[in-house]
């Protein structure tokens, strides 16, 4: 007869479980036991119930469901501040594209995404989306950190170090889904980079890949005005068009960016059940264009958040994204009441979870749910004094003041120190990357200003 599982109790001064919707419980507890909530009760019938339970108690804290980053480019901390103050395709082809032939590899994408992970547990994350090069090395670094990850099986009709066509990178990604398919913490995507990266015979591909294998399917959307002019010219069809008659234009796409829509365009998103990926501070960064995010909630659409690649934000805050989201739709449609603080947590939490297809595991403390907790310190001056937790949250409080984060119940922060990452390695590891990836900038500028001469 198997021994009774242990139960593990976690009480903060504040809970939010996100669902119910607007719930905000005082002096409650999690009852954890293995990876799952199995309660969510008073702190006093807590202990009544397991009264030799093990307590973490953060009697200053509030404790929400983790964080969950809708998009990102993990490795791609490695680039951070590389090129900055560039217009995108300039950014791209003239500085990232050039980096990433000479150097992607195993080690930089395993060195890039630890770095990753460690700034993300660190801002209370608890899940990413990934989408780049050698995915094995990411998913390697996730099972060996802890964190919970939703890997894309990049596609592009570019060679790279990894594949050498969209055959290579679709086998490739399907070999890897196969080899992982019983790791509870990691999912997959297909993840065709963009519109204009990818043609309409692979995006059919890709629509009848997604029907058979039930992957969710992830790609950059109308970010910026050159992407729509564009497929007029070699298309003569809107992006939006292009997707829809090739299939993938459904409750199933997890649409990236999306800064170039009409009032047309966000009522056919809503229909279908399209899910949109919002990245604001990369947005504003890369003068890409701005989400509609106002009309897009009233509509109805299901939105999430990234945080994009670190080369594009320049950080993994999805904190300081969801700030900037709300505050944005405000200023954009002069409305004090768009986008309030609890619609800014969603973004962060449960539609992150629902579109990533994952609405059933994390996003929410629910019973039954993985144990996905991050817990932020309220006792800072910055968020004292305090009248309305979840406002409070979003519009004062900052990444700094996570100091314990769960993932399957495994505490990966805790007071504030990693317990799955040595943080000394990582910098160090940043730094030999740093130095390698100057050099080569320093040689392309120095390219540049002799073919101006």
């Amino acid at each position: 007869m198997s021994s009774p599982v242990a139960i593990k109790l976690i009480h903060a001064l504040y809970t939010v479980p996100v669902r119910p919707r607007g719930a905000v419980y005082r002096d409650y507890c999690v009852a954890v036991a293995d990876d799952r909530v199995v309660d969510i009760l008073p702190l006093a019938d807590a202990l009544q119930k397991w009264p030799d339970a093990e307590m973490t108690d953060l009697p200053e804290h509030v404790l929400l469901p983790g964080l969950i980053n809708a998009h990102t480019h993990s490795p791609m901390t490695l680039l951070r501040g590389f090129a900055d103050d560039t217009e995108l395709h300039v950014w791209l082809k003239q500085h990232i594209w050039p980096a990433e032939r000479e150097f992607v590899g195993p080690e930089f994408v395993a060195d890039g995404t630890r770095l990753a992970v460690a700034e993300m547990i660190r801002a209370g994350t608890t899940c990413f989306n990934d989408m780049y090069f050698f995915p094995d090395a990411t998913i390697e670094v996730c099972v060996e950190t802890g964190i919970r990850a939703s890997i894309g099986i990049t596609i592009i009709e570019i060679e790279s170090a990894w594949a050498s066509d969209v055959d290579d990178y679709i086998d490739k990604g399907l070999q890897l889904a196969d080899k992982w398919q019983s790791e509870p913490l990691i999912s997959f995507t297909l993840s065709p980079h963009a519109p204009y990266t990818v043609s309409d015979e692979t995006l059919v591909r890709v629509a009848q890949l997604s029907k058979e294998r039930g992957f969710p399917v992830h790609i950059h959307l109308l970010e910026t005005e050159w992407e729509v002019k564009q497929s007029y010219q070699q298309h003569d069809l809107h992006p939006l068009n292009r997707l829809e008659s090739s299939g993938l234009l459904d409750e199933n796409l997890q649409a990236v960016h999306m800064a170039q829509l009409s009032s047309d365009d966000i009522d056919r998103l809503a229909a279908l059940g399209v899910n949109v990926i919002h990245c604001p501070q990369s947005n504003l960064k890369l003068a890409s264009g701005i989400c509609p995010l106002t009309a897009l909630l009233g509509a109805g659409v299901n939105v999430a958040l990234g945080t994009d690649g670190a080369a594009a934000n320049n950080d993994l805050d999805l904190l300081a994204e969801a700030q900037t989201a709300a505050l944005l739709a405000k200023g954009i449609s002069g409305d004090a009441k768009s986008v309030d603080a609890f619609q800014a947590l969603e973004m962060m939490t449960i539609n992150g979870a629902h579109a990533l297809g994952l609405e059933q595991v994390t996003g929410s403390i629910e019973i039954g749910k993985q144990a996905d907790f991050c817990a932020l310190d309220l006792s800072a001056p910055e968020t004292q004094p305090l009248y309305n937790v979840v406002s409070q949250v979003i519009y004062a409080a900052s990444r700094r003041q996570f100091t314990d984060v769960w993932v399957a119940g495994k505490r990966l922060l805790y007071g504030g120190e990693l317990t799955t990452i040595d943080l000394d390695d990582v910098i160090c590891s940043a730094g030999k990357w740093q130095t390698r990836l100057a050099g080569l900038e320093a040689g392309m500028m120095a390219t540049a200003r002799k073919s101006d001469l």
